[in-house]
């Protein structure tokens, strides 16, 4: 792709983070930018009145940014960014693969595992011959539409087309680093829900900035190794998908995952409850437990996160020893 004038946009989804990505296109006039949406109330509320009014419904959002249901627009697509939860993306791309230019450039904004615990990016390659992306950062939507400078990190194979999103995202408030560690990049993205969870038990039992520091640090090192044990490299945490977005997710009010282990904590936190609601950081550390390190042969007894594991799986965890027990726990 030599050029990024004139290109046609679309995003795959019309939630948070696909509204605040696309306005922030849209603001540069040069863009055709479209949400393809499953939501004819969504459609309607941007088109006529130009405001998501189900995610942002206090927001004006930008007059040339348009929404649709018709999958048709896939077809005329120069970058396609994919913002619908992980777990359906890469059977959503396999039903309309038929639609995708393969020159197109597809984005994946998606935080999580695709089909048999494998990164998204993987998933898309075997279905699609396209150069596959990922955008990974600490990036909350929210702040995003509301023009705070947010840090992201772009990542896929070959650092062919990088150019691209440089230019897509010049002169906006959204700042760009880059990686080839498609695996690191991925990793971190779910390994921070698990160790946010981890952080806000912790301070849910004691307000002590020397132990959260403690706790940040003995996490940081755990996911270091466990991306480099995958294929990674540790030097990834660094970037903004790394420690970036981990912080936002371990320390701000916000994350739900953060949230949960504040519960958790503090003894709100019930089975009842855990099987309602989607928790990609549970989620995340029992498919890495039971499944993923199994095969790999990853001796987990040692790790804060076979301890989150036990909270999760053991119906009689004294969740007032959690914290004694993450500070013996010497990683690997």
């Amino acid at each position: 792709m030599e050029s990024s004038d004139n290109l046609n946009i679309v995003f795959i989804g019309s939630g948070a983070i696909s509204t605040s990505i696309g306005n922030v296109l849209s603001m540069k006039d040069k863009f055709n930018v479209v949400l393809l949406s499953v939501e004819e109330d969504v459609v309607d509320s941007i088109n006529e009145n130009h405001v998501n009014a189900k995610y942002f419904p206090q927001i004006k959002l930008h007059k040339s940014l348009t929404a649709t249901m018709d999958k048709s627009v896939l077809s005329d697509a120069d970058i396609i960014f994919i913002g619908i939860p992980s777990n359906i993306v890469v059977g959503y791309i396999e039903r309309h693969k038929a639609l995708i230019n393969s020159s197109s450039l597809i984005v994946n904004l998606a935080k999580g595992f695709g089909p048999d615990h494998k990164t998204i990016p993987l998933g898309l390659s075997k279905i699609v011959p396209n150069q596959i992306f990922s955008i990974k950062g600490p990036s909350f939507a929210r702040e995003i539409i509301n023009n705070m400078p947010t840090g992201m990190t772009v990542v896929a194979k070959r650092d062919k087309n990088f150019s691209v999103f440089e230019d897509l995202f010049k002169d906006t408030y959204i700042y760009l680093d880059f990686s080839t560690d498609v695996v690191g990049v991925e990793l971190a993205s779910i390994l921070k829900n698990i160790y946010a969870i981890i952080v806000g038990i912790v301070d849910a039992h004691y307000d002590s900035p020397n132990l959260r520091s403690m706790v940040l640090t003995k996490s940081i090192n755990e996911m270091k190794y466990l991306m480099s044990r995958f294929g990674g490299k540790e030097e990834t945490m660094f970037n903004y998908c790394g420690f970036g977005d981990f912080s936002l997710t371990a320390l701000n009010d916000l994350s739900r995952n953060r949230t949960l282990g504040l519960l958790i904590g503090k003894g709100f936190f019930t089975a009842d409850i855990s099987e309602k609601v989607t928790l990609e950081g549970k989620i995340a550390a029992n498919i890495f437990i039971e499944e993923i390190a199994k095969k790999r042969h990853i001796k987990t007894k040692k790790l804060m996160m076979k301890e989150l594991y036990r909270v999760f799986n053991e119906e009689d965890y004294d969740i007032t020893n959690f914290v004694n027990r993450i500070l013996s726990a010497n990683g690997h």
